[in-house]
């Protein structure tokens, strides 16, 4: 699937990333528990804040929901969602875990494979997402597909 930007220049709200990391060089893959819902599985994602770029919003997010550093390989994607009736712009990046510890919002983290990822993740909508950058990952390390 091709990166896609927004065609009718609305500007992203929200910014996250497809986080992996090799574990004994096979690739896995970050999910966090919903802010609302612990039953619930997404990306890592948020709000970007004003005077903040996507790239600077997604690394953000993904330190304070899952205690994760990671830096940005390339931009995925710009997904539209609605989240408890109101539309969201996510601009989404492939990233690479560098360091992991503490989230600030005590979300649970999961760290699966490709196949195990795409099943727990909750919504259809990132779960494309998640498959797009699987493919990509796949792409750059051979690792997947």
């Amino acid at each position: 699937m091709p990166n896609a930007k927004k065609s009718d220049g609305a500007r992203a709200t929200h910014a996250g990333g497809v986080v992996y990391r090799l574990r004994d060089a096979t690739p896995e893959l970050l999910l966090v528990t919903s802010r609302f819902d612990r039953a619930v599985w997404v990306l890592p994602k948020g709000h970007i804040e004003s005077g903040e770029s996507s790239e600077e919003a997604a690394v953000r997010e993904t330190l304070e929901e899952a205690g994760v550093t990671a830096r940005i390989v390339e931009f995925l994607t710009t997904a539209r969602q609605v989240v408890r009736g109101a539309p969201q712009w996510i601009d989404y990046y492939l990233m690479a875990m560098e360091t992991e510890g503490e989230g600030e919002e005590g979300r649970r983290v999961a760290w699966l494979a490709e196949e195990a990822a795409i099943r727990r993740i909750t919504y259809e909508q990132s779960r494309a997402v998640l498959a797009q950058a699987c493919a990509r990952l796949g792409q750059i390390t051979g690792s997947f597909r």
